[in-house]
């Protein structure tokens, strides 16, 4: 038997909301690059598209593929961040964008993913690269299989650094879903996508961020930027603002200045249109009775917690409806679904909270339900 509440949250839920992507008409941004996706991390959401998924040449974005490759080994402990990269002939002849290793120099990881990060080291990242998988090689067809993994359709990569080879593209799109993986899953590289200004091997090298959003746009969390002739001005950039962080993805901006302009234009549509409203019951959720078990009742909690992407100002259009059992039979199972909490913004579904049990109720022995039996006529003389 199960009971249906109605329950409306306050109006003061957020002073901020969001729908899913560009409604059809809007009026397109004025941007000068011919390719730009606007992401939304937590859920993936896809706020604003400008041929999305033309295939073009990424320069050094590539680089946020070796950055999450590199990440998921730190993270995964196959990789320390103290440990020592020897540089091969091949590493230090990369030329481009490096900090001029020279072979048989050796840094951390820590310090190679500095230089990737930061001012896009060509030399640091097929080092790295060589270091995990034994060659670029090995390295490339790896980034091509997790590419694939994450969806990345238009995208083929030919070598880790992002310099001109033919048949090397993507779109901003595919940018778009590697950065969100790099960022929700590896937040630890914000500590180096973050920096300004540093230095490497003992102060004698400085280091300056390629990304100029990170000294001048509030709330630049990264990420990464890149430019060859053929690919002219690219970029994934990423901010956060009352709890929300956005992914804007340029593609062949005219300009290294029109690069981060159509950038902090994507990013400000984004903050100013959209917020995440954290949704919850209006009343906490009440214990549910446990038949034939040890316990009388077990506690419902939410399986997740409930952030939800709307447009701002339909904040008071947020409405949930529980629906709970009253009753369940022992044995209960941790994580046992006891109902659901459906989040509607005006008449449609937006999320649905599976509820479930915070615990485990073992059901009663035959002895014991005797027992509890006799206690009860006791109890009712």
């Amino acid at each position: 038997m199960k009971r249906l509440l109605s329950l409306l949250l306050p109006a003061l839920l957020l002073a901020a909301a969001v729908p899913p992507a560009r409604a059809a008409g809007e009026q397109a941004l004025d941007l000068s690059c011919p390719s730009a996706v606007l992401m939304e991390k937590e859920t993936g959401t896809i706020l604003y598209e400008k041929n999305p998924h033309e295939k073009l040449a990424p320069a050094s974005v590539t680089k946020v593929m070796t950055l999450l490759l590199v990440m998921e080994a730190v993270d995964s402990g196959r990789l320390s961040l103290d440990e020592m990269v020897t540089v091969s002939a091949n590493a230090a002849g990369m030329g481009g964008s490096q900090v001029y290793l020279e072979q048989g120099e050796q840094m951390s990881v820590d310090e190679m993913l500095k230089c990737v990060t930061v001012v896009s080291g060509n030399d640091c990242a097929v080092a790295l690269a060589e270091h995990l998988a034994g060659s670029e090689a090995a390295f490339v067809e790896r980034m091509n299989q997790r590419a694939q993994e994450l969806g990345m359709a238009d995208t083929t990569f030919l070598n880790c650094t992002g310099l001109p080879a033919q048949g090397h593209v993507t779109s901003a799109y595919d940018i778009a879903l590697m950065s969100r993986e790099l960022i929700l899953n590896h937040p630890a590289i914000q500590q180096y996508a973050t920096i300004w200004m540093d230095s490497i091997r003992s102060g004698e090298f400085g280091l300056t961020n390629t990304n100029r959003l990170i000294r001048f746009y509030p709330g630049a969390t990264g990420l990464k930027t890149g430019s060859t002739d053929a690919a002219l001005y690219c970029m994934s950039a990423t901010a956060q603002r009352d709890g929300m962080e956005l992914i804007a993805v340029v593609m062949k901006a005219p300009t290294t200045n029109q690069r981060f302009e159509d950038a902090k234009a994507l990013l400000d549509y984004g903050f100013a249109n959209y917020a995440l409203a954290p949704v919850y019951p209006e009343a906490p959720l009440a214990p549910v009775e446990v038949l034939l078990g040890v316990q009388a009742q077990v506690q419902p909690q939410l399986q997740r917690e409930c952030r939800l992407l709307i447009r701002r100002g339909e904040e008071s259009q947020i409405s949930t409806r529980l629906t709970l059992a009253e009753n369940v039979e022992a044995p209960v199972d941790p994580g046992q679904t006891l109902g659901q909490l459906d989040v509607y913004v005006g008449s449609q579904l937006r999320d649905s909270i599976p509820i479930q049990a915070s615990q485990a109720v073992q059901r009663l022995s035959v002895p014991g339900i005797f027992s509890r039996m006799l206690s009860s006529l006791l109890m009712g003389r």
